[in-house]
Formats: C-alpha cells, sequence, structure tokens
C-alpha cells in the first residue's frame, strides 16, 4: 500500500484486540510529513495502542498501514529504525548521567562515530542540558527528564517522532518550555505525531485527529474541528447561577453548561445566541445578569461535544 507523496503515515482501518478487548476498532490517519499532528483522546480511548501499531511494536489485528514507506505488518524493523519515539512514562537508565544516557542511545541507533560527539553536543544545547550533562538521570526533575527522553528519541535525527502522552505528570511551565522545543523540530522538518488528552494542546498542533471508544471521530485543523460543531459559547455572571443552569442545561439547544468560579460558561449549538438564550431564562426565572460576554468555542468544548453526542447515541442505539 503507498499513500500520498507528503504523507509519512498512513493508516486504513487499523484495529487491536486483546482477546475479547477491543482495544482500537477502526482509525484511518494520514499524516502529512513536517506537520505536527495530534492525537487526542481521553484515558484508555486507544491513543497509546495506535501508536505502538504504527510504531511497529504492536501488529494490527486488522487493516492496513504504512510508516515512513514501510508496512506497519511487515517491515516493523524498518519502522523502528527510522523513527524516534518517546514514551509517557520515563524510560532512560536512571543511574546514567545525562552523558552517559545520550551516548547509550546514540550508539543504539547507530550514529555513525564521526557525527556522534558532535550530536550529542547539538541535542544538549537544544534541550538545554549543557549544565546538567553530569547529573544522574535518575535525580533530575519531572521537567528535565522529559527534555533528556525528547533528546534521547531524537539523536539519531529521525524523520518521523513519535510522542506518547509526553507532558502527563509535568508543571505547566516546562509543558510550555516542551511545546517550544517540538514546534522548532517541525520547523526543522521532523514530523510529530503525540497522543494526549490535554485538550490545550491540541490548539498547538497543526491538525487533529479525535479518538474515543477506538474510533476516530473527527480529524483536521482546531479550526475546523470547532467549527464543524457549530457551537456558540458565553460566559455571564448571574445571581443565582445554580438555577440558571438548571433550567439552561433542560432546553435543546444548550449543548453544555459549566461552572468556571462565578463564571457560568454556555455552550449552544446551531448557531443559537447563546447570551440572548440566558437572557430569556434569566426573565423568566427573575434573575439579574450581572456580566454578559460571548467567549471563543475551544477544541475542548468541540471534543466534549463529541463524545457526549456519541455516547447519546450508543444509548439510544442499544
Amino acid at each position: 500500500m503507498s499513500g500520498p507523496d507528503d504523507a509519512i503515515i498512513v493508516a486504513d482501518h487499523l484495529a487491536r484486540r486483546f482477546g475479547d478487548l477491543v482495544a482500537v476498532r477502526d482509525v484511518s490517519l494520514r499524516v502529512k510529513r513536517g506537520e505536527i499532528f495530534g492525537v487526542l483522546g481521553p484515558n484508555g480511548a486507544g491513543k497509546s495502542t495506535t501508536i505502538r501499531m504504527l510504531c511497529g511494536i504492536l501488529d494490527p489485528t486488522g487493516g492496513q498501514g504504512t510508516v515512513v514507506g514501510f508496512d506497519v505488518r511487515t517491515q516493523p524493523e524498518r519502522i523502528k529504525e527510522r523513527i524516534g519515539y518517546m514514551t509517557q512514562r520515563f524510560s532512560l537508565y536512571e543511574d546514567l548521567s545525562v552523558l552517559e544516557n545520550l551516548r547509550f542511545y546514540a550508539g543504539i541507533y547507530g550514529v555513525p562515530g564521526a557525527r556522534r560527539r558532535a550530536r550529542i553536543e547539538e541535542v544538549i544545547a537544544q534541550t538545554g542540558l549543557a549544565d546538567r550533562r553530569r547529573q544522574l538521570a535518575g535525580t533530575l526533575s519531572g521537567g528535565w527528564k522529559q527534555r533528556l527522553a525528547l533528546a534521547c528519541s531524537t539523536i539519531h535525527e529521525p524523520p518521523l517522532l513519535f510522542l506518547d502522552e509526553p507532558t502527563a505528570g509535568v508543571d505547566p511551565v516546562s509543558r510550555r518550555d516542551f511545546w517550544e522545543q517540538i514546534h522548532a523540530l517541525s520547523h526543522n522538518g521532523t514530523t510529530v505525531l503525540v497522543t494526549t488528552h490535554y485538550m490545550d494542546e491540541a490548539e498547538r498542533c497543526h491538525r487533529l485527529a479525535f479518538i474515543f471508544r477506538g474510533e476516530v471521530l473527527d480529524t483536521g485543523t482546531p479550526d475546523e474541528i470547532v467549527a464543524r460543531r457549530k457551537l456558540r459559547v458565553a460566559e455571564l455572571q448571574l445571581d443565582d447561577a445554580r438555577g440558571a443552569a438548571t433550567a439552561l442545561r433542560a432546553l435543546p439547544e444548550v449543548d453544555e453548561v459549566a461552572h468556571y468560579g462565578n463564571v457560568l460558561r454556555i455552550a449552544t449549538l446551531n448557531g443559537v445566541d447563546p447570551e440572548a438564550l440566558a437572557a430569556r431564562v434569566a426573565r423568566e426565572l427573575n434573575l439579574k445578569i450581572i456580566i454578559s460576554r460571548p467567549a471563543r468555542a475551544t477544541v475542548e468544548d468541540a471534543f466534549v461535544s463529541m463524545v457526549r453526542h456519541d455516547e447519546q447515541a450508543a444509548r439510544e442505539a442499544a
């Protein structure tokens, strides 16, 4: 199977069973060269299983695919040679120093001896590890371990990098620094596929695929995915937010009502004006609106909407 010339990953109806458990039901993806492609979904959605099939670690029980030009079923070892893979758990050698880990992985990935020393210095500089090169990996903080893992997974300059939940358990500052490094890699030509359940990280990807219960719900740019849900959002403060929320949730035009401190955030379907709807409810309940303002619909709004409607459709079909 061959995909479009600009596709570095082509997956067609990939599936994976573990006995009676269906971990991945039906996943089709096209990832273009040089882009940052996010695979999003809640825990247990099938993200990690999908990435392991694409990396050649797990054999699919259904479907087919190619990664960096090689078949995931018949050429998994060729794939492993040409990709970088960073797992969600720190998997480096904690009793080795930063420098020793980098030397080890450079050897494992076959970085030529003449190039090895220069390449190690390059990734140390890129990840800011210069002052920690002699430090044992096990004594690094979560954010610095993450940087070391990224350095080791890119030491051989792979054209494609897989990141499986790379920022789980990492503080917000380290997460932002990490994403700046990811965009720098992409700018220099590396394709990045990242799985995450952090919806704010989705906004940083070029394109996304939403996975739920082992299936792809939607694929596109963040703006395309949000636009397809046709959501409108408003933020309000009322003298009785709880009473307003109860009344609003009962309306078919309302997709979600959520409390954020003193602010009530309302998302409506099919282009319905949430401020006008809230004003009508407030009049009917004799409530006072203190603040009302429009808000931007986010990737998280779109994902929550998709998941809830998919769950509702499944219940109705049962």
